[in-house]
């Protein structure tokens, strides 16, 4: 995480977004150079230097992050409790704890739809309206505070796809 290059922030409707890019996708080359220990200030400098045409890049999808699948009980909880996005407690014996959900993860996307940035309120609405059997992908708490440390919750909350996938 402290020497590789990683998507932060995905505009909605951007080329990126249209491409695929998603954030935590790990950044291995642009335009057929390796990027391996790359500030960002380099890479920012290459992508500008691409011109606006074309731009290729290589990337791992996701390395940090994870997804578990789970189904909603009886009463329509899958049985975790979170906090700013963070999970923070996972009910006994429930579909997330038997699935493998870990605390102190952040929530990335519920269903492929990026969460990053939402309001708790709002995450709460997708888990209600998702079906019965759903996915959470989540990312360690360190590998998440990293990425996100010099970034603005405002941007994150206006900017960042969130648009649900197709």
């Amino acid at each position: 995480v402290l020497q590789g290059l990683f998507v932060q922030l995905v505009q909605a409707n951007s080329p990126s977004a249209l491409a695929g890019l998603r954030f935590g996708d790990q950044v291995l080359q642009i335009n057929g150079q390796n990027c391996a220990g790359w500030s960002t200030d380099k890479a920012h400098k290459a992508l500008k230097a691409a011109g606006e045409s074309r731009i290729e890049l290589v990337v791992r999808d996701r390395p940090f992050q994870r997804t578990v699948t789970m189904h909603k009980d009886s009463t329509g909880h899958v049985g975790f409790v979170y906090k700013s996005g963070k999970i923070c407690s996972l009910v006994k014996d429930s579909s997330a704890a038997r699935n493998g959900l870990l605390t102190e993860h952040y929530l990335c996307e519920i269903n492929g739809q990026n969460v990053i940035g939402l309001k708790d309120s709002q995450i709460k609405d997708i888990l209600s309206t998702s079906p019965t059997a759903m996915t959470v992908t989540v990312m360690p708490k360190f590998i998440y505070e990293h990425m996100i440390k010099r970034m603005s919750t405002g941007l994150m909350r206006s900017v960042m796809d969130h648009s649900i996938p197709e």
